[in-house]
């Protein structure tokens, strides 16, 4: 990782040759990159630079160092970039993105230059937060997914998510025999054959929003794995990121009950054709479904992860027991 590579290629883009480094927000995972906030002093502002520079890492925090996971992360970061290029400017500030400012490869490496959302008064990151606060991620994802409502996924992934099947087979291998892996591809076809598909963030944990200091409004980040599919993808994984197994049980009917309140708001905001009633319908049978999907994903992936609780369990249960019937 080379800051004066980066120092560079801003100065050069903006015309400032006194550009300044100011804080690695973070690493990127198993050590492909970074992201850091830069200041440029004679325009008083802070950028944010996702500085993306592939190797073969042997550093993966759960240990798939494998041929496909790299394919997979340099593939990720491909979509990441044609995400901000083509379709970032249709979401509005219902769906708020951070603004593209360049993007820019060289030599095996890639920057996105990105607005400092943090400017924008959008400061406020969780890993765990209240109810109220989770709210906001749900209707962020309504208003994504009808703004994208049958959005063809040219240059994304053509099925989104960070754990679709075709390109988790080491994990599907590692699973334990047993019926949700010999039911794995029909759960994942289940998803894919839906009739009302949109785009899905892929990785919507609450670590990827970003709520702004009114305490209404917020962001999301990290577009990898943006592509096709139903939202209730999204959905399930948002909540299963927000809450333990107990809250689970207790609030997730009512927040998926919320969550359709809001896509309805924003078929109308958006002017859609579309049957509501008929998406609603479709969606919230295959509830059962994405759960089961990403149970799938875990149990080859980190079997025994926190997230892997009853209340999947019981939906995993459900939506096995309607693929027999």
């Amino acid at each position: 990782m080379t800051t004066e590579s980066t120092l560079s290629f801003l100065s050069g883009l903006f015309d400032e040759p006194q550009i300044v480094k100011t804080e690695t927000v973070q690493s990127l995972w198993s050590g492909y990159g970074e992201l850091a906030r830069y200041y440029l002093p004679e325009k008083d502002k802070t950028i944010v630079v996702k500085h993306i520079q592939p190797a073969h890492s042997e550093s993966h925090p759960r240990g798939w160092n494998t041929d496909i996971s790299h394919q997979r992360k340099l593939k990720s970061y491909e979509v990441e970039v044609q995400f901000y290029r083509t379709y970032s400017e249709s979401c509005d500030q219902f769906c708020r993105v951070p603004t593209l400012l360049a993007s820019h490869s060289k030599d095996g490496s890639t920057w996105l230059v990105l607005e400092d959302l943090n400017e924008s008064s959008f400061t406020v990151r969780f890993n765990d937060t209240t109810i109220d606060w989770i709210r906001l991620g749900l209707r962020w994802l309504a208003y994504f997914h009808a703004c994208h409502l049958g959005t063809g996924a040219a240059n994304l992934w053509q099925i989104g998510t960070y754990w679709h099947l075709a390109t988790r087979p080491d994990e599907l291998i590692t699973m334990p025999d047993n019926q949700l892996k010999r039911m794995a591809t029909l759960l994942d076809e289940k998803l894919n054959a839906a009739h009302f598909q949109t785009l899905v963030h892929g990785d919507a944990k609450l670590a990827n929003f970003c709520f702004h200091e009114n305490r209404t409004d917020l962001a999301a980040v990290d577009f990898q794995y943006v592509g096709k599919g139903v939202g209730i993808k999204d959905i399930a994984y948002y909540l299963g990121s927000c809450f333990l197994d107990e809250d689970l049980h207790q609030y997730a009917d009512a927040l998926l009950d919320e969550y359709f309140v809001h896509l309805n708001s924003a078929f109308k905001h958006y002017q859609l054709t579309i049957p509501f009633k008929k998406v609603e319908q479709e969606w919230r049978s295959l509830y059962s479904f994405a759960w089961a999907d990403f149970n799938r994903f875990l149990s080859g992936w980190s079997p025994g992860h926190y997230k892997m609780n009853s209340y999947m369990q019981s939906q995993t249960d459900i939506a096995l027991s309607m693929l027999e019937s």
